[in-house]
């Protein structure tokens, strides 16, 4: 019974090693890995051809660690467990920030820390600033300890996203004083008036959802939960706002002449104004009849149809909005298709339009158009 036993077990470990051996092989062959990661960087180590790449002595990104079919196109998880094994033994953190994928733990010894968000989305700040302060801590704790970081994709949210980061940091004076200091944004309410795409073509509406990530108790993950959906429709001349312009009164730090500093006070007027060069492109609008408040981090995704027909999407965060706009490019947007490309014109821009920081009713004159500093809680 015994020795049946063992000849399945490796019979087993034959066929597995097999598998292996063979989806390495078509990998190879057919380049399949190579065409998913385009142009990221590949590491040739053991035999290997992995997506993967240090960014410091510390810091290692790769794709995702896959097993079975998809570590054809993926790295496989086998194949990363013996290069890290080899290279950093004992000494390194796998950190998955994927909510859609996983894997057992065990497989790298237990050394793995999840902290999921969409794929394709951003991770909601207060998490950026937990993922930092558990990489810190692990390779702080030993000279030799690396943190091998993965995820699915890099779009142009995220790099805002890490742009926001960077506005919450702040550095003791000199060089290498300390950790810096992490100061958060207090939650700030703005109120979306209006959603604007300028010079569009070969359209005449565009479908879109408004969602915010929801904090879910004891639960490092948040949900998006949808806030409103609707369709922006052409902007006709006639068909002007009746509001008047909006001019707020903010305030920009300087210096006086005994270098003493002081707040000079300055007028900026709300760019939700119409003029005619309006007209020389094709815009579509969309006006909420009650300002949408928000708060936090937003997602506005935009479809051909109601449901289906994804064009191109956004994040962003309410805190770090700048004299109630924010405006995108094409560049800016996240997953810009074939079909996203077809209707946008050479001058395209996405416009959003927001009232004052923390308003407590729409349309109000306020001095307060920056959100609250920050919290260092």
């Amino acid at each position: 019974m015994g020795i049946k036993f063992s000849k399945q077990g490796q019979g087993k470990v034959e066929n597995l090693s097999l598998q292996h051996h063979l989806m390495n092989y078509l990998s190879k062959k057919f380049y399949i890995r190579n065409l998913v990661s385009k142009q990221r960087r590949r590491m040739l180590v053991a035999g290997y051809d992995l997506d993967m790449s240090y960014i410091t002595d510390h810091i290692l990104a790769m794709s995702f660690p896959a097993e079975r079919m998809r570590a054809m196109y993926r790295n496989p998880l086998w194949q990363v467990k013996s290069v890290l094994d080899m290279r950093h033994q004992g000494h390194y953190k796998i950190y998955n920030l994927c909510i859609e994928e996983s894997y057992d733990p065990s497989h790298f010894h237990g050394r793995v820390e999840s902290f999921p968000f969409d794929d394709n989305h951003v991770p909601p700040l207060h998490m950026i600033k937990l993922f930092c302060e558990n990489v810190s801590s692990w390779i702080s704790s030993h000279p030799k300890n690396i943190a091998v970081i993965h995820c699915m994709v890099s779009i142009p949210s995220q790099r805002r996203y890490v742009g926001y980061w960077a506005k919450c940091l702040s550095f003791p004076k000199g060089v290498y004083n300390g950790s810096p200091e992490v100061k958060l944004p207090i939650p700030c309410r703005r109120e979306l008036q209006r959603i604007r795409l300028y010079d569009t073509v070969n359209t005449e509406s565009i479908f879109f959802v408004v969602s915010e990530l929801q904090e879910v108790p004891s639960q490092l993950y948040r949900p998006s939960m949808e806030r409103t959906r609707s369709c922006c429709r052409q902007f006709k001349s006639g068909y002007e706002s009746s509001n008047s312009p909006r001019y707020f009164l903010s305030f920009v730090e300087g210096e006086n002449e005994e270098n003493k500093s002081e707040v000079e006070p300055r007028f900026i007027v709300q760019m939700d104004t119409e003029c005619s060069a309006l007209y020389h492109k094709t815009c579509l609008d969309y006006n909420f009849e009650k300002p949408l408040p928000l708060t936090g981090d937003v997602r506005i995704i935009f479809y051909a149809k109601m449901f289906g027909g994804r064009l191109f999407y956004a994040c962003f965060n309410s805190a770090f909005i700048k004299n109630s706009l924010i405006q995108l490019r094409l560049q800016d947007l996240d997953k810009v298709g074939k079909k996203g490309r077809s209707i946008c014109g050479p001058s395209f821009c996405l416009e959003l339009v927001f009232g004052p920081a923390n308003a407590k009713h729409s349309f109000s004159t306020s001095s307060e158009d920056e959100c609250p500093r920050y919290d260092s809680s």
